[in-house]
């Protein structure tokens, strides 16, 4: 097929698909979270591919704590360990971005990868604040982080709750970036967001979405400043 790079999800919603110290096993390996598969796949995937030429980049869901229902948390998962650090939006358990523990845990599993893993690549998806839901009334229904941002502004945090909500995912991008190159430069730190960019940067006639306003993922930030090797945009649309 002529491919050059695989991208594995190793980190599906605070869980592990490789052997970690810092979260549990994921249940999508064994049915129940924190038991051992008794093999390493992101190690297998690793060696695997490197035997057909091809990169591995491991790609990871930020701030996703929870997929559905269907797996109950283990006592390590950051569900159980930090219930206040959770909260639940649409039918998934989220991590708050605004919590600056939740922002460094992400940031250690990903470099923690970084260190024990020969992979060619970290990679990050589109969930940093979720995609947001209507309510009955057809109204949005805000991302319940109000007491966080009630704490950042009695702390003398000045920016408006969107800039807030962007800082926090800025602050996260660039640590990730600069952790990576600073255990391993050849490293490559990869990110898949939503597929339309600023509203006000488009070619005239494109509308559609806006993940600047919605997700508060400033993207052509992050190309600006480099604090990304690629963007492989999310295009899930006819």
């Amino acid at each position: 097929l002529r491919l050059n790079a695989l991208i594995f999800q190793v980190r599906p919603a605070g869980d592990a698909m490789y052997a970690s110290t810092i979260e549990p096993w994921s249940p999508f390996l064994t049915g129940e979270m924190g038991r051992s598969p008794g093999w390493d796949p992101l190690e297998f995937a690793v060696n695997e591919a490197h035997k057909r030429g091809m990169e591995l980049h491991a790609w990871f869901n930020p701030y996703r704590a929870l997929a559905g229902e269907k797996h109950a948390p283990s006592a390590d998962h950051i569900r159980r360990k930090h219930p206040e650090w959770t909260m639940k939006y649409n039918i998934d358990w989220w991590m708050d971005p605004g919590v600056p523990e939740v922002r460094q845990q992400a940031i250690a599993v990903m470099l923690d990868v970084t260190r024990r893993y020969d992979v060619d690549g970290i990679h990050i998806d589109d969930y940093f604040y979720p995609y947001p839901i209507m309510g009955p009334d057809k109204k949005k229904v805000e991302f319940p982080d109000s007491d966080t941002y009630a704490r950042y502004k009695a702390s003398g945090g000045p920016l408006e709750l969107t800039a807030w909500r962007r800082q926090n995912v800025d602050q996260t991008v660039q640590a990730i970036y600069e952790g990576i190159k600073g255990i391993k430069r050849h490293v490559k730190f990869g990110i898949s967001p939503f597929g339309l960019g600023r509203p006000d940067r488009r070619p005239p006639g494109i509308s559609g979405f806006s993940q600047f306003d919605a997700l508060y993922a400033d993207v052509e930030l992050w190309c600006e400043r480099g604090w990304c090797d690629y963007l492989a945009p999310q295009l899930y649309w006819p």
